[in-house]
């Protein structure tokens, strides 16, 4: 099993930024590539960014040069820096874990608020 933990969600205003951490733990060799989604309420839960065991990053278009997604792997941790908020950016994040073969893991989300 793989455990994550998520951190860093607040209220921000409108073009302020986050940084969110995902912290793995437990069979974290048998991930694959870890990602960031989201889900504002009332919507389904959408792909924020992810990457990958390689360092290969992907990004939602409506986050593209406004979010990073990076690693540090002496830390098992992934995060997402996000600059240039915006009230659309307002939802729950979660971090996951994909380990292949369709199996992957949730962590129990973080709250990003971004006030206009």
């Amino acid at each position: 099993q793989v455990q994550l933990v998520e951190s860093g969600g607040g209220l921000v205003q409108t073009g302020g930024s986050l940084t969110l951490s995902c912290v793995a733990s437990g069979s974290i060799e048998r991930i694959v590539a870890m990602g960031w989604y989201r889900q504002a309420p009332g919507k389904q839960r959408e792909l924020v960014a992810s990457i990958t065991s390689s360092a290969t990053t992907n990004y939602a278009d409506f986050v593209k040069g406004r979010f990073t997604i990076f690693r540090e792997n002496a830390k098992n941790t992934v995060y997402l820096q996000m600059n240039s908020l915006k009230p659309e950016d307002t939802a729950d994040y979660y971090c996951y874990a994909a380990l292949g073969y369709g199996l992957g893991y949730w962590g129990q989300g973080t709250q990003v608020t971004v006030s206009s």
